[in-house]
């Protein structure tokens, strides 16, 4: 059970009455519950576009958008594989007083997972709006959802990094 009885000379860098190992299992708890999010949304849209394959309608789509597909399908796997990695890494390293490094490579393959998975969601896009519309305003609608993508899931958070967290 924490210390609750700590004066002000016991508080961290980060300005809280923890531990590394308190701070460490925060931080673990918070990236768990990050990762449950994306992994639930990366695994649903693999899951989708594995099936597409499937469908009588991928015989007759030009070379170009099969290209994007497998694309896809790769970007999405690579995205679930990175987004399930911080799990087993936790599995693989619990009990073996690893947890701050073991929270710093999660949060590493959690980052590149998010990457995957906008790359994912983009090329799914492009592909969809191919097929559904064969409209030369495609490529820029995905651009403009792209950057929305961007701008919700990196510039804003960086931004907020950096705006409100000391030198």
């Amino acid at each position: 059970m924490p210390d609750t009885n700590r004066d002000a000379d016991d508080v961290n860098e980060w300005g809280r009455h923890e531990t590394d190992e308190e701070r460490a299992d925060r931080k673990w708890g918070d990236l768990i519950q990050e990762v449950r999010v994306a992994q639930t949304g990366v695994q649903i849209l693999f899951g989708f576009l594995l099936t597409v394959v499937f469908q009588q309608k991928y015989d007759s789509l030009e070379q170009t958008d099969k290209t994007i597909y497998i694309v896809t399908v790769v970007l999405g796997a690579a995205a679930t594989g990175a987004l399930i990695g911080p799990v087993s890494l936790h599995r693989l390293v619990s009990g073996q007083r690893v947890k701050t490094e073991a929270v710093t490579w999660a949060s590493r393959l959690t980052f590149v997972g998010l990457v995957l998975l906008l790359a994912t969601m983009t090329s799914s896009l492009l592909l969809i709006l191919r097929v559904a519309t064969h409209n030369a305003a495609v490529p820029w609608i995905v651009t403009g959802v792209v950057a929305w993508y961007v701008l919700c899931w990196f510039v804003v958070p960086w931004w907020t990094r950096h705006r409100h967290t000391a030198d």
